[in-house]
């Protein structure tokens, strides 16, 4: 049994961050959303620039950990291609990706308790899927299956859910509440307050304090979008040197704060003139640069 309080280990400095992916999470077919086949084009730009990180094998989400959060029907119906998912396809392909999808994030934040530090799962597509509905390229809410798992294992008992996407992140919300969880999640959304240009500066001031008002948690979900950028089709209120400093911001707050994080991808639209996802990988980098910054050299 973990310890429940917080797992900073002095004697334990990280000399890679843990990476869990699997080609098993990758899905490529067309869609607006580049989220499906994003995690292999992330993790080699990160492998690419010598980042110093170590690839993981995630567990992949099991029935019950899916149906510990969403209704068994709606599970059962995704995973046989019955139900269209948050893409509104109902592609066999896409549906195997999914069990490794969120157990990335689940993997992520079972390394991060034991570490009491940090861990990564390159992935996305979470925040709008509810209790019985996909929406907005989510299908199943990795953020919520990972919470209500940890709390089931017994490895946290407070969760932080910090959520950096563009959008207001409604399915989480929503299925805090089916699952009467708000008086141990403690989930803040930028989306329901942030959206414009002459919010930025303020918005990155508030950063440390949003953080630190999660300090009395195990461990924090941190969705680190890419999607709020300025140049973003579905954002964007900050430049490509404000979302980097919102990463180091929550990083190094968190590390201050003694609480571990596991960190995600969440949104981004933005493509170059060839129509590849470049300007993505480039916030992606940034934000594993400053994690590597305050977790390997600091």
């Amino acid at each position: 049994m973990f310890d429940m309080g917080h797992q900073i280990q002095d004697d334990a400095r990280l000399e890679k961050l843990p990476v869990f992916y699997t080609p098993r999470m990758v899905a490529n077919f067309e869609s607006f959303s580049p989220s499906a086949g994003k995690p292999a084009q992330v993790v080699a730009s990160w492998m690419d620039r010598r980042l110093p990180i170590r690839i993981m094998e995630p567990s992949p989400a099991t029935i019950e950990d899916l149906k510990r959060t969403h209704s068994p029907a709606y599970v059962e119906g995704i995973l046989a291609g019955e139900i269209k998912n948050g893409f509104g396809n109902t592609l066999q392909e896409v549906a195997a990706t999914l069990p490794y999808t969120v157990g990335a994030m689940l993997s992520a934040a079972r390394e991060a308790v034991r570490n009491g530090q940090i861990a990564v799962a390159p992935c996305s597509g979470f925040h709008h899927a509810g209790y019985d509905q996909p929406f907005g390229y989510c299908t199943f809410n990795g953020l919520m299956v990972t919470s209500l798992s940890l709390k089931h294992e017994g490895l946290a008992t407070r969760i932080g859910i910090l959520d950096f996407d563009m959008h207001y992140g409604d399915g989480t919300e929503d299925l805090i509440q089916h699952h009467q969880a708000s008086s141990w999640i403690r989930h803040y959304t930028a989306g329901s307050e942030y959206a414009e240009a002459a919010q930025a500066k303020a918005f990155i001031s508030r950063i440390p304090a949003l953080v630190r008002s999660m300090q009395d948690c195990q461990i924090i979900l941190y969705q680190a979008g890419a999607d709020p950028h300025i140049n973003d089709p579905l954002g964007g209120f900050l430049t490509t040197e404000q979302i980097r400093l919102r990463d180091g911001l929550v990083f190094k707050t968190a590390k201050e704060c003694g609480v571990p994080i596991a960190w995600d991808l969440a949104g981004g639209y933005q493509v170059d003139a060839e129509g590849g996802i470049g300007p993505i990988l480039e916030i992606h980098d940034n934000t594993m640069r400053e994690c590597v910054e305050v977790y390997i050299r600091h």
